[in-house]
This record gives structure tokens, C-alpha cells and sequence, in this order.
């Protein structure tokens, strides 16, 4: 038999399974990317921020599962977005506040002689201890689990294994009496909102 043209490409697709979860923890990772997005109708501005895990057994996570993803429309699954807060002096913008200003704090305290000052482009490239927690959801009408980004933390934490931990969170309804499938989805989180070894070139918010 002649071997065809694509039968590498079509192998790796027909050995691929879907995205491996990572387990809920803490973690060490790195801002490869960042984005500002103005809010529409009236909502948040946001911060989308793409990282990887970048110290430890999963060092390189996000990178592995998107190499390995064959298909044409994949998308880089380390990834959350950071609500801006409004500054209108409500209780909800109060809460983002603080939200906020816990991100900039992980991130002063995990890069030495890093300083918040209102340029979130100088994340990229920076290190952040991430907590991962377990969440429950219905997403087309069946009952997931996966991890999501639930705050950050200063990497040293993360590194003398004193980060706390993050409890499992349900969302939409979901009870944990139906089958759950594992996978990593782009969903919201309290305050953040899930949206995808060094990488030099730039990634893009697909």
C-alpha cells in the first residue's frame, strides 16, 4: 500500500481525546498574554489574561494540551479575565475592588521589585501562584466538573505549599446526580471569568 499524503496529521487527531484536566491546587504560572477589553451595554471592562504552568509535575500544562490538540479551531486553555472595577460606588464594585486589588498584590508580591502602576500590559511574562477549584455546572443540558481559576495568590505560597485551598463551587442548577464529564470549559468564576517552557511568540485571544 502507498502511504497517503496527512497520515501523521490524521493520526495525532485520531489519538487525541479531548483536554486532560488539570487537578484543582495551587500553582506557579506565567502571563504570556494580556488583553483589554471594554465592557458592552453598560458591563465591566475586563482584563483577559492568557499563563501556563510554569514550576512543578504539571509545568508546561496548557502548552502539552494545545500542542496536542489537532483540531483547526483550538484555543489555549490557561486562561481567565479579571473584571475592571466600575468606580460607581456600589456594593458590587466595592466587592470587584477588592477582587482587583488582590491580583495586583499576587502579582507585587510573587515579582520582586514590581510595583501596580495602571499598565496591566507589564503582567506579560510576569510569574502569580493561581488556585484551582472544582466546579460543577450544566453546560447544554448535561452535568460537568472541571477546574477553574478561582484566586491568585503570592508564588511563594504556592512553593512552600501554604496557598490555601479553593472549595468545590456548583453552578446553573447542577446537583452531582447526573454523570459528570470532566473537560476544561470557558465558564465564569466568582469575580473572574474562565475564557488557552516559555512561549516568545505571541499568543492570540482565539
Amino acid at each position: 500500500m502507498k502511504a497517503f499524503n496527512g497520515y501523521e496529521d490524521a493520526k495525532k487527531a485520531a489519538q487525541y481525546t479531548g483536554s486532560e484536566k488539570l487537578p484543582k491546587g495551587a500553582y506557579v504560572c506565567k502571563i504570556k498574554n494580556v488583553q483589554f477589553q471594554e465592557g458592552q451595554n453598560g458591563n465591566s471592562d475586563i482584563i483577559n489574561v492568557l499563563f501556563d504552568v510554569v514550576e512543578g509535575e504539571y509545568k508546561d500544562f496548557f502548552k502539552q494540551q494545545y500542542d496536542n490538540n489537532t483540531s483547526e479551531d483550538k484555543k489555549w486553555k490557561g486562561r481567565t479575565s479579571i473584571f475592571v472595577p466600575k468606580d460607581d460606588g456600589s456594593e458590587k464594585d466595592g466587592w470587584t475592588k477588592n477582587a482587583f486589588a488582590k491580583w495586583t498584590d499576587s502579582f507585587e508580591k510573587s515579582n520582586a521589585g514590581y510595583t501596580w502602576d495602571w499598565d496591566e500590559n507589564k503582567w506579560k511574562g510576569k510569574k502569580i501562584g493561581l488556585v484551582f477549584r472544582e466546579e460543577g455546572n450544566v453546560i447544554e443540558g448535561k452535568e460537568v466538573v472541571y477546574t477553574a481559576v478561582a484566586f491568585p495568590v503570592d508564588a511563594q505560597l504556592v512553593r512552600d505549599g501554604k496557598a490555601p485551598e479553593a472549595k468545590f463551587k456548583a453552578r446553573n442548577g447542577y446537583t452531582g446526580t447526573q454523570q459528570q464529564t470532566n473537560t476544561n470549559a470557558t465558564t465564569s468564576t466568582d469575580g473572574f471569568m474562565d475564557i488557552p517552557a516559555d512561549i516568545d511568540e505571541e499568543l492570540p485571544f482565539n
